[in-house]
């Protein structure tokens, strides 16, 4: 038997670790031993209060609009399938199977914390179908974000719940991928060897409650982000290298000056990359291009949200996020699934990110422009006297600039968007989940923006040295133009650009060409 790689014990997820799992099949994770102690003895409260017959919203009561029916005791596990199969009504496409790995370990980990009543063979289960490879296929469309990701997480639960008057029956178990293959969820976990659970009292609502879905794009988005934002810090110092841009923007007492963290990491990164060169300075100018210059101003406040973003999204997996909550015995209702903390935290990153697109596509622009690139060929063409003939990176930042008008619709904040549902008993909803798959666009748009931006200056640097005979790179920015060498090289005349521009995306996601990946 393997040793699990991971103990959820509810308290001590981290980013690195939903990532990790959400990736890698292989990955082992179990319950801890206290975990599942805490899990067993909030499960006896529950077991207690549905013994004493006193309504307890979720355990004998009816749901949202319904909370004041009351439910005999007899029809409880009924009451639970009932919730889960009335609420899987998510459309659209499916989430990519990272997220929904990524939403289970969260799930588990929250359920982990001992609050919401549920036995510990629930969290166990969803262990087992994550250390499985079996993997729910879940609509991306239908959540509100309050009370919580109710559509998606239902589906999930759809596949690993039994109808209590038939738990052997196939039927409505929603779907899986298990294998390479697409099968209903009771004939995956079949294969896997792992039951169904029919749902007691409280545990479809421990389920279906909470901003989960929400949260694991948020994880996966900022981590991902992190390392766009990393990879543009590189296109950056490359760029001012083949513009022979002004050091003194980035002077250390000057960011000092100001205080921002994030602008301080960004502008000391710049002069790390940067150290040895002999381009900087050389065209003699005083000050360059907000693109440039300013480029600390804009990337280090973007730093600095994702890492905001980042501890609003760590308590967040590791938060109890259902309703009921049951503490020492009561069940205590409130609000905990409202998913407006993760709702803004993932607009904010949005529009950070979306910034860190528009200021690399602006360098790019200036790249290419003959009267702005400092002496360079017009569109990075190789040789001038081809110019028209070859149409250079023309097309490239035609890519790169449609992208980051997308982000500019995709970054509106969602959060500002609520309407009323279950007869206006739920009068405020958070959209945490559209913020959360708006989010997940704009960073794959600013992947592919800064994979055109290294290409762009690559090309221009390449330009730069060829014009300038006994000229040095820095120490970062040469290993970095060896890095995208190997998977993308010169252009000499066009050609068919897109499978350089894929190859540079994936180094940007992979990122181990930089030191200190966040």
């Amino acid at each position: 038997m393997r040793m699990p790689s991971l103990l959820l014990d509810g308290h001590t997820l981290t980013l690195a670790a939903v990532v990790r799992v959400a990736h890698d099949p292989a990955a082992s994770v179990a319950l801890a031993p206290e975990a599942r102690a805490r899990m067993a003895e909030s499960h006896a409260w529950v077991e207690a209060l549905v013994a004493r017959g006193e309504p307890v919203y979720g355990l004998n009561t009816g749901f949202g609009v319904f909370a004041d029916r009351h439910i005999s005791r007899a029809d409880t596990e009924r009451l639970q399938r009932n919730l889960i199969l009335s609420h899987a009504v998510g459309v659209g496409e499916p989430f990519a199977p990272e997220v929904v790995r990524a939403a289970m370990l969260i799930r588990a980990n929250t359920l982990a914390l001992g609050h919401s009543g549920a036995r510990p063979e629930l969290v166990e289960t969803l262990l087992a179908l994550l250390n499985a490879g079996v993997t729910p296929v879940i609509p991306s469309q239908g959540s509100l974000g309050s009370s919580g990701d109710l559509a998606p997480l239902s589906h999930l639960a759809l596949v690993l719940s039994a109808d209590p008057a038939a738990p052997g029956d196939e039927a409505d178990s929603g779907q899986v991928w298990y294998q390479g293959q697409i099968l209903s969820g009771a004939a995956g976990m079949g294969a896997a060897g792992i039951p169904r659970l029919v749902l007691g009292p409280k545990e479809a609502l421990a389920l279906n409650n909470g901003a989960t879905f929400s949260a694991a794009l948020g994880v996966l988005a900022v981590v991902a982000g992190r390392r766009a934002l990393a990879a543009s810090t590189v296109g950056l110092a490359l760029c001012l290298e083949a513009l022979r841009g002004a050091s003194a923007a980035f002077d250390e007492r000057l960011h000092a000056a100001r205080g921002h963290p994030g602008q301080q990491a960004v502008a000391a990164e710049v002069r790390r990359l940067l150290a040895g060169s002999t381009l900087m300075d050389a065209a003699g100018r005083v000050q360059d291009a907000y693109s440039l210059r300013c480029a600390p101003q804009v990337l280090g406040p973007a730093r600095d949200t994702l890492d905001h973003v980042a501890q609003v999204l760590t308590r967040e997996i590791n938060a109890a996020t259902d309703n009921p909550l049951l503490f020492d015995g009561q069940a205590v209702s409130g609000g905990n699934f409202h998913g407006e903390a993760v709702g803004l935290a993932l607009d904010y990153a949005a529009i950070a990110l979306a910034e860190v697109g528009a200021i690399a596509e602006r360098r790019v622009a200036r790249l290419i422009d003959e009267k702005l690139n400092d002496g360079l060929p017009p569109m990075l063409v190789s040789h001038a006297a081809e110019a028209g003939l070859n149409s250079g990176l023309m097309m490239a930042h035609y890519t790169a600039a449609a992208l980051a008008l997308e982000n500019r619709t995709l970054a509106t904040p969602d959060s500002l968007g609520s309407l009323p549902t279950s007869a206006n008993q739920e009068d405020h909803n958070a959209n945490a989940a559209n913020a959360g798959r708006h989010l997940r666009q704009v960073v794959e748009n600013v992947r592919h923006i800064v994979a055109i931006e290294l290409f762009s200056a690559a090309q221009a640097v390449d330009l730069r040295l060829a014009a300038s005979p006994g000229a040095r790179l820095g120490a970062g920015t040469r290993q970095a133009l060896a890095a995208i060498r190997a998977v993308a090289p010169h252009v000499e005349h066009d050609q068919l650009y897109g499978p350089a521009l894929e190859a540079l995306a994936a180094l940007v996601e992979r990122q181990e060409w930089l030191e200190g990946e966040a």
